[in-house]
């Protein structure tokens, strides 16, 4: 049977060129989590919430807000969905699923069950990036190719929490 997973220096190794051309295109460093805050913005615009009332969305006048859509970190959000879909595609590995082997071993097959956990999580790891000032991409990428402390302790951090993560959901609790 074929290998179908990507090398991961080759990997890392692309991904360290489209951080040095980003630079050097752009003048921007890497980064996903302020997209989800500033769509957050555009959302609660759209349902007649007054999105200037949260000091957040109007500081620095209205970087956060819904007029900073589109920019070039939405592009770059949109461009990882692309990727990993294409990626899957053309690797053969693509599948649909709701709910992934894994997690139906240990909790069960309830999609909606799946549903709550992943958005709970998704919000909660959201939530985080923006109290650090960033995603693990920002700072894991960004920050450590310019070598910044705050980098490493953020990457070191969220590496941290992952593994804790990981070890109270999938622990095997018979013994």
């Amino acid at each position: 049977m074929k290998n179908k997973t990507w090398n991961p220096y080759l990997a890392g190794a692309l991904v360290g060129i489209l951080l040095v051309l980003s630079v050097i295109v752009a003048g921007k460093y890497l980064g996903a989590s302020t997209t989800f805050a500033r769509a957050a913005s555009v959302i609660e615009k759209s349902v007649g919430i007054d999105y200037s009332q949260f000091e957040y969305f109007t500081t620095k006048k209205g970087k956060y807000g819904p007029g900073s859509l589109p920019n070039w970190q939405l592009m770059y959000v949109i461009g990882i969905a692309i990727g990993a879909f294409a990626a899957a595609r053309f690797s053969g590995t693509f599948k649909a699923e709701t709910v992934p082997p894994m997690w139906k071993k240990k909790f069960g097959s309830s999609r909606i069950k799946r549903g709550v956990v992943a958005f709970t999580g998704g919000a909660l790891g959201l939530i985080g990036a923006r109290l650090a000032g960033g995603c693990p991409t920002g700072h894991g990428l960004s920050g450590l190719s310019q070598l910044s402390v705050s980098g490493f302790i953020a990457l070191a951090c969220f590496a941290i929490g992952a593994v804790i993560t990981a070890k109270l959901l999938y622990r095997d609790r018979r013994g």
